[in-house]
């Protein structure tokens, strides 16, 4: 026994050196390319906002009901003090005469920006455009023949090579992190129009806006987030793809502003439960759940409960993929789209419309209407919206969640105020319409509800089984 941990504790080292050996060297990335990236200091002066008590309920009247029912569940907001926060984050030179990129959330509210150089100079900086949807910001310095990064191409980037991060965490000015690519092409939650790459960089707040390098170099991607329950790092980094920032900078630079497709609707995942209630044969696409009346998709005849299976002959695998797609197509192109309806794929022409550079949500009002005596199946007690309250929320139909008892809809996430729209593939017209169709399904199968909650319209489904409250 003593003789074999003396063998193994002088095995150990062998390996331990010939591991280090093969470690990379970062000094001469950092050497050629740490003089183009720049420490960014933003100074953002708020003002305090009018005395308000409660929360603002975008889009309900004061005499609505409604308004009393969400003003009795929200709480009120504190009143902003007026204050003058500086706010640190970082940047690179994209040309000789003081381009520079960086995110959006570091400067898009800035009343003065400082950019400093790695030579110690400092220049007051002008926001020449910001993107919020992609976090991407271009900023101009006035000065001549500074150094620029190389930039290099995100899709030759391989998961598990070495990348480096220059950049000025939590005011650290020029700290240098490396780490490998952790995966490429992530989709992150609100975040619709950027395939990240995720690395095990250590970033935290300052790194914003910074480079990410390969081994060669050259510039792939704009560290811009992190996961963290802390607030610090916990090996999960995302950054944009330079080719994705290139683009809404080259736009930016001629327009102030980015262009990009739209057709007018709201999607959400095909799960596999979703796949089996609509009879498609495989777990993909889009699933529309509204249609903007007068968008190109409404002009298109696209309807709710479609599976988008393809965008201008391109796949549309996951849900994510489509507002990247439309959102690099070209406003005013005609393309064609796959759709999977009634059982049945269906190819369908499109105009592609053009989003515009913010959006808001329009008001909608409501009154309660006629009521269920009882729980249904699933636990909820509904009732139903008149005419009148169908056309002040803009909807066609649905019924109103008064009540959600303990059961399968309250496992599912349903809640009271909730509208529920459409019942699998159909739309749903009354309470007795709602409670037919659902005394027609067997326990075991999927059903997925089309539910409306505020300005947000999305599918839940959950499986019937014998033990739900019965009619």
């Amino acid at each position: 026994m003593i003789r074999f941990v003396l063998v193994f504790l002088l095995w150990i080292p062998s390996v331990v050196v010939a591991g280090s050996n093969e470690l990379p060297d970062f000094t001469g990335l950092v050497e050629e390319q740490g003089t183009a990236v720049v420490n960014i200091s933003a100074t953002h002066n708020a003002v305090a906002n009018a005395h308000q008590d409660i929360p603002e309920l975008p889009g309900i009247p004061e005499n609505s009901p409604f308004h009393d029912f969400f003003k009795r569940h929200m709480q009120p907001f504190p009143t902003p003090k007026k204050s003058e926060p500086r706010s640190m984050g970082s940047g690179f030179i994209i040309s000789s005469d003081g381009y520079i990129l960086t995110n959006a959330h570091v400067v898009e509210t800035a009343d003065e920006i400082t950019v400093k150089l790695n030579d110690k100079r400092e220049f007051v900086a002008e926001v020449v455009g910001a993107d919020r949807k992609t976090d991407i910001a271009l900023i101009k310095i006035n000065a001549t023949d500074l150094p620029k990064v190389v930039q290099g191409n995100p899709e030759n980037l391989k998961v598990g090579e070495w990348v480096v991060a220059i950049g000025s965490p939590f005011g650290f000015e020029h700290s240098v992190t490396a780490g490998i690519v952790s995966a490429k092409g992530r989709s992150l939650a609100q975040e619709n129009y950027v395939p990240f790459i995720q690395t095990d960089v250590a970033i935290n707040p300052g790194n914003s806006g910074g480079p990410l390098f390969n081994m060669k170099g050259e510039v792939v991607g704009i560290n811009s987030q992190i996961y963290s329950r802390t607030g610090g790092f916990m090996g999960l980094s995302f950054a944009i793809p330079i080719n994705v920032a290139t683009e809404i900078a080259d736009q930016l630079k001629s327009n102030g502003k980015v262009s990009r497709g739209r057709i007018g609707i709201m999607i959400q995942e095909v799960t596999k439960e979703l796949a089996e209630s609509f009879g498609l044969p495989s777990q993909a696409g889009a699933l529309v759940v509204t249609v903007e009346k007068g968008g190109a998709a409404d002009k298109a005849a696209i309807k709710p409960r479609d599976i988008i299976l393809k965008f201008d002959g391109k796949d549309v695998v996951t849900s994510a993929d489509l507002p990247r797609i439309v959102g690099n197509t070209k406003p005013g192109s005609k393309v064609s789209m796959q759709v999977w309806r009634d059982g049945n794929k269906q190819s369908i022409d499109i105009e592609v419309g053009e989003a515009p550079s913010d959006e808001t949500a329009e008001g909608r009002k409501s009154k309660q209407g006629k009521k269920a005596n009882n729980a249904n199946r699933l636990g909820l007690v509904l009732s139903e919206i008149t005419e009148e309250q169908q056309k002040q929320l803009e909807i066609g139909n649905g019924l109103l969640v008064e009540e959600v008892q303990p059961g399968i809809a309250s496992r599912s996430g349903i809640r009271v105020g909730d509208i529920i729209l459409g019942f699998n593939s159909k739309d749903v017209k009354d309470i007795a319409h709602f409670n037919e169709m659902l005394g027609q399904t067997k326990s075991g199968k999927n059903i997925a509800l089309l539910i409306k909650r505020g300005d947000v319209t999305t599918f839940i489904t959950m499986k019937l089984t014998d033990n739900d409250k019965k009619q």
